[in-house]
């Protein structure tokens, strides 16, 4: 569980974050959406320490991330695991040296132990005979895949995920949100993914925080987002004509 208490962060005199006070539950995908400058970048930049909070406190399942030292932090992003928009995999390494990188940072295992751990990762996100692939040689959801694989090299108990749709068409897309919301299950991960993709939020959202103007506006799950009466999240879930149609004739 990541639990967030009442965090402020400003940049200048722009306030950015307003009292956020949330938790993210275990063996859940918890979804932070909103519009573009709401917060929910930040936010989970906060979360992660990447941002320090002018104000507040992040938990997570109950240490105080806010007040530890450098040392103490490193140990708990040693249970983090990342997945970037983009994938960001390094372009120069095969598909198993990046799978690799964090084991070869972080662990002192022998090379037999992480290429069994990377071969047992691969499987887990169904990708067979790639190892010596490079990434210019993936496909979008191949990259993506690997990503995932990676994120997960370490056994993390938190998972964070940056747009992991971004640049991908509407079937891979809902093949990587399945693969994630069964490793969180499977694993019993605290996943945190910021989005904007609605397919996302109806199909995998156990858990949604909507920010608005930097507030926490809204929280339920993917079956009450639905029928919730607020205004503004009516206005972002329903913002397209598919949606509003859908709307008056489904609900």
């Amino acid at each position: 569980m990541i639990e967030s208490r009442n965090i402020c962060k400003s940049f200048g005199d722009h306030l950015v974050l307003d009292n956020i006070s949330v938790k993210f539950d275990q063996g859940k995908t918890n979804l932070i959406i909103g519009q573009s400058g709401s917060g929910k970048t930040v936010l989970m930049k906060c979360l992660v320490g990447l941002l320090e909070v002018d104000s507040g406190q992040v938990f997570f399942n109950d240490r105080n991330f806010s007040e530890m030292n450098f040392k103490e932090r490193k140990l708990i992003r040693h249970e983090m695991g990342m997945l970037f928009q983009g994938g960001a995999l390094f372009d120069y390494l095969t598909v198993e040296e990046n799978v690799m990188f964090p084991l070869n940072m972080f662990t002192s295992k022998s090379l037999e132990e992480k290429k069994e751990r990377v071969n047992f990762c691969l499987n887990r996100v169904n990708l067979i005979n790639v190892e010596n692939l490079m990434p210019s040689e993936l496909s979008g959801g191949m990259k993506k895949r690997v990503s995932i694989a990676r994120a997960i090299a370490m056994n993390p108990k938190y998972l964070f995920c940056d747009e992991p749709n971004s640049g991908l068409d509407p079937k891979t897309s809902i093949l990587i949100d399945n693969l994630i919301s069964e490793i969180t299950k499977e694993y019993n991960i605290t996943t945190v993914i910021n989005t904007h993709d609605m397919n996302s939020v109806i199909e995998i959202g156990d858990n949604i925080v909507f920010l608005y103007n930097g507030k926490l506006w809204w929280q339920g799950t993917n079956k009450e987002i639905l029928y919730t009466n607020n205004e503004e999240i009516n206005s972002f879930v329903y913002a397209t004509e598919l949606m509003r149609k859908l709307k008056s004739e489904n609900i």
